[in-house]
């Protein structure tokens, strides 16, 4: 397979991002060792719009790395896909929304491109983990994290890919334990990598 890693942390004083990396760097280490190709986008770095399209045409599957940021991606994300995505609707990832003036009773985001290939979310929360799948917590009220992540699985899902499960290391601020989540990661990518 051909995967394409997307590094989307954004530096912050009291985040500078050395988890994203590891784990970015850990699923190259871990795609590569099973023979896939892989190719990175670090956001922090440069990157060109007509080259990040051309990166998911080629991919089989795409791994985003984002740490999670009001209750999101990464601002830097964001903006990539204010670019990238929004320059791939001419039919490079999508023909528009898939409805047509012609026919405009077609389903709404049915127009992408890249079905066939899929995703994966590895997200990196502040949070603990109880705070998610328990209606008692007052934050999230048994939401899940796929549920809170519903706007960028529906970004994937445009384009008409298909979701891997989700990755995700819990109170990496106030309890971390870095290396259980790396261990977990590297089951979790072993896994999905076998499987697909």
């Amino acid at each position: 397979m051909k995967i394409l890693i997307i590094n989307a942390h954004q530096y912050y004083p009291f985040s500078e991002g050395k988890l994203n990396q590891s784990l970015a760097e850990l699923a190259g280490v871990v795609a590569s060792g099973a023979g896939h190709e892989v190719k990175f986008t670090t956001l922090a770095d440069e990157w060109d719009v007509a080259e990040e399209i051309a990166k998911h045409q080629w991919a089989d599957v795409i791994i985003l790395q984002s740490p999670v940021n009001w209750m999101g991606v990464s601002w830097m994300f964001k903006k990539y896909m204010d670019e990238v995505y929004t320059a791939g609707m001419g039919g490079e990832l999508c023909d528009g929304d898939g409805r047509h003036r012609r026919d405009p009773s077609l389903q709404y985001g049915t127009g992408g491109t890249l079905k066939g290939k899929r995703y994966m979310l590895s997200l990196t929360f502040n949070a603990p983990a109880n705070a998610f799948d328990d209606p008692a917590q007052f934050l999230f009220e048994g939401r899940s994290v796929d549920d809170l992540f519903m706007p960028t699985h529906m970004n994937f899902r445009f384009f008409g890919m298909t979701a891997l499960p989700t990755f995700a290391c819990f109170d990496v601020m106030k309890n971390p334990q870095i290396e259980q989540d790396l261990k977990q990661y590297r089951e979790h990518l072993l896994n999905v990598l076998e499987e697909n």
